[in-house]
């Protein structure tokens, strides 16, 4: 018999070799059900692999993220299946599950795949799930393995189990479709009810742009046709709101060819925008005692050998600059970290001294594949606003408590209301890859959990999650049509104050290793105005939106009446514009509500005889005459009273 142990920590025991579905049967068939996967100590297992051991379970529905992956898994494994017998010599790259969805890439040699054969893809999955096949994992060894993928002349698997090693590779069945996989998977097609196909595009084998460009097939599964079409409504929404054509209307960024793939370039409007929100968190920074730093966008090939960023972000940095000087090589920035360390460490440092909160809006650069690139959420060149707190373990949880108050000011200031966290720890059993002594990492990761629940925040824990330098805490926020996405993050660092020989005195009048915080509110710049553009469709608060105002004169006879409104409201600091096309005012007001701009000033005869402005609020008409003066006091106070809320 062995013990198995619930979330609740209940513990049953069962037979050894139980099954994840066999558990969730005895609990009730309406759980069995729904059941799609289970983590064992944390790891995700399918519903029929056999647990031999006492384990702590979770069981895993399609609202959880683990079931999801594996629903979505099996999907892509489905997609294969259907591609094999439509495309009988077409070879299989990789098709993971991705955060909404699947994909698999596939070299179909001589044939084209385009969008037009998805529906006939499709047509093809659907029929192989309703035959509710079972998918089958098995231990293989290497020698076989290669033996029976190199027999079918899938060059891209060999090459993938030849870096796998002896005695750890697995295959799945399902059908007449097997393939190279770790799992997790479903017991069976049958739980797959709607499945649509989304987009076909290039995609290089294994990233690398001089490979073979495959073809990447990207779709999306669910348990019901009514989920699908849920979906489907809510991706038509998101095309509205796409932050590359409202950022594009809006007049906000650019991209140019020219200037290179990847590298946005900030429009007058856009970077207004921007100061506005860097100067917003400046603000927030000052109250909490953060000291600004500037430091250069390249730094010395070394000084990332030292930080580990050089291992880590060398494939994906741009190449090394040679100067004239022999041997001396610098880098494009990857990370703010280590320029900040030596910032730390340019003078001796007390116990006193602690906690030193060193920001930074600093650009950093990664070398992105370009069929990764998407926008702003996905660039070569970034600005995190990064700050990095020096503490003594014993500051750890307050300084936690003050990042956790920042984020929670950002989030309420900009309507990001929907939004959870997750706690990621090291993992239960395999301490060996973390660095940094067990009684820090203990006082880390409770000092994070406590945060938590002293700010009443629901926050899922994740073991086996943490970096391996710390833990940390991550923020997901859900945008006005309920898309999640990760902003803020918090993490704890052991690894950068080693590596860096950081020292402070302690009382005690012994040298110690500060602790070091990460932290981003915002992430980056780039993409949180992604985010924040594709939440509010581009209609922004009033404090920060690029036009405040524009002022729609009936008739070109009063264009003159306008522009002296216009003087006047500039120099009360009112960001404002004239429409003084000869087109007719009901145009004027149409446009202009496309472009999103909060207040509309109507201008005519009566207006300028009287020195008023007939006022229309975006979303709420007409909102009356009033003198232009008033207007301005009356706007100017309602940005203020936004900004002091925070």
């Amino acid at each position: 018999m062995i013990k198995i142990t619930f979330p609740d920590g209940s513990i049953r025991e069962y037979n050894e070799g139980v099954t994840g579905l066999q558990i969730a049967e005895s609990i009730s068939s309406r759980l069995a059900q729904d059941v799609l996967a289970c983590g064992v100590n944390g790891e995700t297992y399918d519903l029929s692999r056999p647990i031999n051991h006492d384990a702590s379970i979770v069981l895993y529905k399609w609202d959880d993220e683990q079931g999801k992956h594996a629903f979505w898994h099996t999907s892509a494994h489905l997609l294969a299946e259907a591609l094999q017998e439509l495309y009988p010599n077409i070879q299989f790259g990789i098709g993971p599950a991705i955060e909404n969805g699947f994909y698999y890439d596939v070299d179909p040699g001589e044939t084209t795949i385009k969008e037009g054969d998805l529906p006939a893809i499709e047509a093809k999955m659907a029929e192989l799930a309703a035959k509710k096949e079972v998918l089958v994992r098995q231990d293989i060894a290497k020698a076989d393995a290669l033996k029976m993928f190199g027999d079918r002349g899938e060059t891209y698997k060999c090459e993938l189990i030849s870096e796998l090693e002896d005695g750890h590779i697995t295959t799945y069945t399902q059908g007449a479709f097997t393939d190279l996989c770790r799992g997790p998977h479903l017991i069976s097609t049958a739980p797959i009810k709607a499945i649509k196909l989304t987009a076909v595009a290039g995609a290089y084998w294994r990233g690398q742009e001089d490979r073979k460009q495959m073809t990447r097939i990207y779709g999306i599964s669910f348990p019901k046709k009514k989920m699908l079409d849920e979906y489907l409504t809510l991706m038509e929404e998101a095309k509205k709101r796409d932050h590359r054509k409202i950022g594009k209307e809006m007049e906000l960024f650019m991209f140019s060819e020219t200037v290179g793939k990847g590298l946005p370039m900030w429009l007058p409007k856009g970077t207004a925008l921007r100061l506005r929100l860097e100067d917003f968190l400046k603000r927030i920074q000052k109250r909490f005692g953060y000291q600004q730093v500037m430091t250069p966008h390249i730094g010395n090939k070394q000084l990332y050998v030292t930080s580990g960023h050089y291992a880590k972000y060398g494939k994906d940095s741009f190449q090394p600059i040679h100067t004239p000087e022999e041997n001396e090589e610098y880098l494009l920035k990857p990370m703010n970290c280590p320029h900040h360390c030596e910032i730390y460490k340019w003078q001796p440092r007390s116990y006193k001294d602690l906690p030193l909160r060193l920001a930074e809006f600093g650009t950093v650069y990664r070398y992105e594949q370009s069929g990764e690139l998407h926008g702003l959420t996905r660039v070569r060149s970034f600005t995190q606003d990064d700050a990095h707190i020096f503490c003594r373990p014993d500051q750890v949880k307050d300084e936690f408590l003050r990042v956790m108050d920042i984020i929670f000011i950002i989030f309420r200031a900009l309507n990001f209301e929907n939004f959870e966290a997750q706690i990621s720890l090291r993992d239960k059993v395999n301490r060996e890859k973390y660095i940094g002594s067990e009684e820090n990492w203990e006082r880390a990761e409770q000092a994070i959990i406590e945060a938590c629940q002293e700010k009443g925040l629901p926050a899922k824990v994740e073991y086996g999650e943490a970096a391996f330098y710390g833990p940390k805490l991550d923020f997901m926020v859900k945008d006005a049509i309920g898309r999640r996405w990760q902003l803020g993050t918090i993490q704890v660092d052991y690894n950068l104050p080693e590596r860096f020989q950081l020292e402070y005195m302690g009382s005690d009048n012994q040298k110690h290793r500060p602790v070091m915080i990460h932290r981003a509110p915002f992430g980056s710049m780039e993409r949180f105005v992604a985010v924040l553009i594709e939440h509010t469709g581009g209609k922004f608060p009033l404090w920060l939106t690029p036009d405040q105002v524009v002022i729609l004169p009936i008739s070109e006879k009063f264009n003159d009446y306008a522009y002296q409104v216009k003087s006047y409201l500039d120099s009360q600091d009112v960001r404002t514009l004239v429409d003084d096309r000869n087109e007719k005012i009901g145009r004027k007001i149409r446009d202009n509500e496309m472009k999103r701009i909060p207040y509309l000033l109507i201008v005519g005869e009566k207006e300028a005889a009287n020195g008023e402005v007939s006022v229309r609020k975006q979303g709420l008409g007409d909102q009356g005459s009033m003198k232009f003066e008033d207007f301005a006091k009356i706007l100017n106070e309602e940005v203020q009273n936004m900004i002091n809320k925070y």
